[in-house]
């Protein structure tokens, strides 16, 4: 075996995947892991924390493939984009398509255990991940469709603990899509002008001279609905909390954001992990002093 041309190919599967870019999986994991402590009180397993954690990674990894695959004739034409893996040639599509194939049955190994009703909106997820790339060329404001996909795990995680998917999981599931509008339109408006001399549709086009205002708003409405739901299933001064400290954060990103410049529309892009870890960290103290619900330190 030929370990050099092993260890290439490797290589270019790793940047395909985006593994040595986690932000994005990161994105992806807080909204899931703020679904599995409200679905079950705090009082979460490691098993379960375990299966969604890297079928969250497995499956950001293959929508990455797909993305490229999708975007392969466009991101040839942005400096950015154009040594990825399939767009300089590197990856064929055959591999590719095997990759998110292999990626995606992975995924689907760890849910093999679960309840039906996971399985059903796995498949829909999975729907959402590969068809989220080609959004781009039609949708005014493709980011609300990325909402909903980066924000599938949420049902998931309830349907997987308490076997339905009640109310609050899909207002859960509204509040990720206006945050993901807020943190895709920053991400967005550092290759606007690149979108738009390759006819690729985004919200920082859509949004115009309102970019600012609107990822403002998005960010507005996403802590709101959170804020809301917090008021109706009674949740305690700690989750509120972390609603302020991710507000400071909002705040912070307009600062980045306000003169449009490249690199700050990409620090407020990459600085929204803090934000959902925030509110990640009130979720968590809120059920356990509240509740003492701790089933991290207790072996639960």
């Amino acid at each position: 075996m030929n370990w050099k041309y092993l260890a290439e190919r490797l290589t270019l599967y790793e940047k395909l995947m985006r593994l040595d870019k986690p932000i994005g999986t990161l994105l992806l994991l807080w909204p899931t892991l703020w679904a599995l402590w409200f679905a079950s009180d705090g009082w979460v397993t490691w098993a379960l924390i375990w299966i969604f954690c890297l079928g969250t990674l497995l499956m950001r990894s293959a929508g990455c493939v797909v993305n490229d695959y999708a975007d392969r004739d466009f991101d040839k034409h942005v400096k950015r984009t154009e040594h990825r893996p399939i767009t300089s040639g590197q990856v064929s599509s055959k591999e590719a398509w095997t990759l998110a194939a292999l990626l995606s049955a992975c995924a689907f190994v760890l849910i093999v255990r679960l309840n039906t009703l996971v399985w059903m909106l796995a498949v829909a997820a999975l729907f959402l991940a590969v068809s989220y790339p080609y959004t781009k060329r039609f949708m005014a404001i493709p980011q609300a469709y990325l909402g909903i996909a980066f924000g599938f795990g949420i049902p998931m995680a309830y349907a997987a603990v308490q076997r339905t998917v009640p109310a609050e999981a899909w207002w859960l599931l509204a509040a990720n899509i206006f945050w993901a509008i807020a943190y895709d339109t920053e991400y967005a408006m550092v290759d606007r002008d690149d979108d738009i001399r390759i006819g690729i549709r985004t919200s920082a086009i859509t949004f115009g001279r309102f970019d600012v205002l609107m990822v403002m708003l998005s960010y507005l409405a996403f802590l709101g609905i959170l804020a809301g739901l917090g008021l109706w299933i009674k949740a305690g001064p700690w989750f509120f909390g972390g609603l302020l400290v991710a507000a400071a954060m909002a705040g912070y990103h307009y600062t980045l954001i306000r003169q449009r410049d490249r690199a700050g529309c990409f620090a407020a892009f990459m600085h929204n992990n803090w934000l959902g870890a925030a509110v990640f960290a009130g979720i968590v103290l809120d059920h356990g002093f509240r509740l003492n619900a701790w089933p991290l330190w207790s072996g639960g």
